[in-house]
């Protein structure tokens, strides 16, 4: 037996033996909060997970404020592998906060993606590959993040966003944004919901719709978007002309039946 295979069971002996006594040293860091539980991702991500643990310690925050700096110098330098790379470090040494999982999902699925669709050194047959491909890694760690925060309103209203505005997906948007109101976000997140299932193809989605507008509507909140919104689905819908609401004053009839565009997350 050579020297290197010696050493290799060696540290496994040694590692058997320590298993039991880490364990119980983590089981009492958790009781008392000091140290987060790992997320069920399986075997070999879970021993990632602890080997940044017993590796860093309490320096993990300072690990992950270096990572995240090296992470914007890469976006400065337009290197999207390098930046989405310290993004994964930068939130696994910190997955509790949920500013990195959303920035790092932003420059994947706005960044990166347009800056791929408009290159001029880029063959055309792969701009639109490369686009496609950003955003949806965009929505892998905006869904990986959510593993370690589950229902955090903020990721959820990210992840909508990206399905409204860069998938064109508009009844996953409606199910995203409905469940932040529903979680407690901002009631805008309803009439968002409503916004979408008007883009939506299928009636029963615009049947959806008009109910949620109308209601928004008698209960006072006659914002230009919901009028227009409730005008378009009276003409989808063919909704007897004695049913729909008074036509808007004259010159408001621009932007008829558009969702209101919501500002990039960052």
């Amino acid at each position: 037996m050579n020297r290197r295979v010696q050493a290799l069971l060696a540290l496994l002996l040694l590692g058997v033996v320590k298993l039991p006594m880490e364990q119980a040293v983590s089981a009492r860091l958790k009781e008392a909060k000091l140290l987060d539980s790992f997320v069920d991702l399986g075997l070999w991500e879970n021993l990632g997970q602890m080997g940044f643990a017993a590796s860093l310690g309490g320096l993990r925050s300072l690990v992950g404020t270096v990572t995240y700096m090296q992470a914007y110098i890469a976006f400065e330098d337009i290197q999207w592998a390098r930046v989405d790379s310290l993004f994964q470090l930068t939130s696994r040494l910190q997955p509790r906060d949920v500013s990195y999982w959303d920035e790092g999902s932003w420059h994947m699925a706005y960044n990166a993606a347009s800056h791929y669709i408009n290159s001029q050194t880029v063959e055309p047959i792969m701009r639109g590959k490369l686009y496609h491909a950003h955003i949806q890694r965009g929505v892998e760690i905006l869904e990986e993040g959510l593993k370690f925060n589950p229902d955090n309103i903020r990721l959820l209203a990210r992840l909508g966003d990206i399905y409204a505005r860069r998938k064109l997906e508009p009844l996953r948007a409606a199910e995203l944004y409905l469940q932040v109101f529903e979680l407690g976000g901002p009631a805008l997140y309803e009439r968002l919901t409503a916004y979408q299932y008007m883009n939506a193809s299928d009636r029963d989605s615009w049947l959806t719709a008009y109910k949620m507008l109308r209601k928004f509507y008698e209960s006072g909140q006659k914002f230009p978007t919901v009028i227009d919104g409730l005008k378009d689905m009276e003409q989808k819908l063919q909704i007897p002309p004695f049913q729909r609401i008074p036509d808007p004053p004259s010159g408001r009839t621009e932007g008829l039946g558009k969702s209101p565009s919501l500002l990039p997350s960052k």
